[in-house]
């Protein structure tokens, strides 16, 4: 009788890849987490309990085929097991890496819930892809067949990308438009190396070029081409530019040199890793190294400030949240490793104000929870007569984003937007009230994850393949 190669969970005990000391780590931009062997990649997967609703499906976004995969890997059928978790999302190395699995697969896990550790889904995902990569299972787009129809997408990160991958495999001519030197949005500028390694994502976008994606870089919509003629230049468009507006803060010295956006500190981190020259950190704006940081918001763009400013050198680094460790919105596993190399967290404290006209201290007001506000969140009260100053020489806003004024940019009025400045559009397919025009992610659904953004790319992908499907049978008659 052959030996039950899954639910492994009751013998064998929940094992991440193993993770690199603080002191060492904390010293470069490498990823942390080492890669699963292949026997111990096996041997987690074999943990699952291959339930008959798998809840960790469920829960993620693009609803993964997960004890499928997790199964297969356990037998040794990796290239099956690759093809399977392909199917479903086009970038399942770099949502392995990123993903909060503890909020989604993982936290969801039915064997978690039951007291015996999660299934380690994102590490065997991460696993599963990079040994394709390595065997060479991976391949461009290629098309059986060309089509004459044309699709420009606005924006080069996850969700422009996935609609591109799946619009280029159909044989779909697609031209990508950024207004950025390297394609891959906040993936290749916003988050660190240390969670996501740059070669990772340029190696997908090459991959894209080898299929025919054309990408037209440093190129900005409203400036250097107008969306009116990208709308001529094509069938069908898709807006996929994110959200790039930085929230801002309130009160005295707010606008003092030596406070900056989370999203330009760290795009000029990852351009100085890249190699690039860049200006902000020579003359030390946008460089922490011998500076007293204080990086102010809870979630995980908070938690990348504070990692990169330990790797640059701060002599402190500190985050202020204005709620408690048990109701920030950024990742636990994130969290704990921010405090293993050296970050201190400062739980309910809030800006209040800030002191010198170059930066030299947050003016700090202590806070409580109080009743919950309507998202069901305990609202935050200020106590009084509990401020104090905390020293900083540099302050970094990472406080969330928001998505930019598109209809005036781009001097299309007709764009219909939130009370929000999001996008309008259906929710599936991503049409917008203007024809021919879709939008996907950030742009949509506000500041969000990589993997909600990939769903949107490949369902709109699809949405706009079944109507061109639909006009060629009509036109076939």
């Amino acid at each position: 009788m052959a030996k039950q190669p899954m639910l492994k969970f009751v013998s064998v005990e929940r094992d991440m890849p193993e993770k690199r000391g603080a002191e060492t780590r904390k010293d470069d931009f490498h990823e942390i987490y080492a890669e699963f062997a292949d026997a111990k990649a096996r041997e987690q997967a074999s943990r699952c309990s291959q339930c008959g609703v798998p809840y960790c499906q469920s829960h993620c976004p693009l609803h993964n085929n997960i004890p499928d995969w997790l199964r297969m890997t356990a037998t040794g059928r990796l290239e099956e097991a690759y093809e399977l978790s392909q199917s479903t999302n086009t970038f399942p190395e770099i949502c392995g890496r990123i993903c909060p699995q503890d909020r989604l697969c993982e936290g969801n896990c039915v064997i978690e819930q039951s007291g015996h550790g999660t299934v380690t889904i994102g590490s065997v995902e991460k696993y599963i892809t990079d040994t394709a990569w390595e065997k060479g299972w991976v391949k461009p787009p290629s098309p059986t067949a060309e089509r004459k129809e044309s699709v420009g997408i606005i924006g080069a990160g996850p969700g422009g990308l996935a609609a591109a991958d799946r619009l280029r495999r159909a044989g779909v001519q697609v031209t990508v438009y950024d207004r950025y030197d390297r394609a891959g949005g906040l993936m290749t500028y916003g988050i660190p190396g240390f969670k996501l390694e740059k070669d990772i994502v340029m190696r997908r976008v090459e991959q894209l070029e080898q299929g025919g994606v054309t990408f037209k870089m440093n190129c900005a919509v409203g400036e250097d081409i107008s969306f009116a003629d990208i709308r001529k230049a094509h069938d069908a468009v898709i807006i996929a530019t994110g959200v790039y507006k930085s929230r801002d803060l309130q009160g005295p010295g707010a606008g003092a040199k030596g406070i900056v956006k989370a999203i330009d500190y760290l795009t000029a981190s990852n351009r100085l890793n890249f190699g690039d020259e860049v200006p902000e950190i020579k003359d030390g704006t946008l460089y922490a190294e011998g500076k007293k940081v204080v990086v102010i918001g809870g979630g995980d763009t908070a938690m990348d400030c504070v990692r990169t400013a330990i790797r640059q050198g701060a002599e402190s680094v500190k985050c202020l949240y204005r709620r408690d460790r048990a109701n920030m919105p950024g990742s636990q596993r994130e969290t704990a490793n921010a405090e293993e190399e050296g970050v201190i967290f400062e739980w309910l404290s809030a800006p209040k104000g800030f002191a010198g006209d170059s930066v030299t201290g947050v003016m700090v007001q202590k806070m409580r929870l109080g009743p919950p506000d309507v998202t069901g969140r305990q609202s935050p009260e200020v106590i009084e007569g509990a401020d104090y100053v905390e020293e900083a020489d540099l302050v970094i806003k990472a406080l969330g984003f928001e998505p930019e004024d598109l209809p005036t940019l781009w001097d299309q009025p007709e764009l219909a937007v939130t009370r929000w400045g999001t996008v309008k559009a259906q929710y599936g397919s991503g049409e917008t009230e203007m024809d021919g025009v879709y939008a996907v992610g950030d742009i949509v659904r506000g500041a969000s994850l990589v993997v909600w953004a990939i769903k949107d790319g490949r369902d709109c992908a699809d949405a706009i393949l079944a109507k061109m499907n639909s006009a060629a049978a009509i036109a076939a008659e």
